[in-house]
């Protein structure tokens, strides 16, 4: 795999899994580059949005776990593949896709969420 492509996913697990776990300042600090365009609609746009918005789920769901299934990349993009766990079991699978500057610096995110319901269909997982 490309050197670049490789550092691209590492980074982006880093910077999620660092800003989830409740350090989204130093995650900035470390891996995202002079601005990071939010596409989450229940995130603000920019930079201190994205860590008021860590800051807070931090304080409020401190026992929140997450789990890293997959990381693909391609070109300037790296899709994570999540299993999450929030308190009272509530689980969800995330999809997130971040782009990276020639720096390989994050600069753009998107994402979707869905709760794992409770009943399926098959016996899958969905992650």
């Amino acid at each position: 795999m490309n050197d670049m492509l490789k550092r691209n996913k590492q980074n982006a697990i880093a910077f999620y899994k660092m800003s989830y776990e409740g350090n989204p300042k130093k995650a900035v600090d470390l891996f995202v580059g002079n601005e990071y365009i939010q596409h989450n609609p229940l995130v603000g746009d920019g930079i201190q949005p994205f860590i008021d918005y860590f800051d807070r789920m931090t304080k409020e769901y401190p026992n929140k776990s997450i789990e890293f299934v997959r990381a693909i990349a391609e070109g300037e993009l790296v899709a994570l593949h999540t299993h999450q766990i929030w308190p009272d079991n509530v689980e969800y699978v995330t999809m997130d896709f971040f782009r990276f500057d020639n720096n390989g610096k994050i600069v753009e995110h998107w994402d979707t969420m869905q709760e794992i319901p409770e009943k399926s269909a098959h016996k899958n997982t969905m992650y």
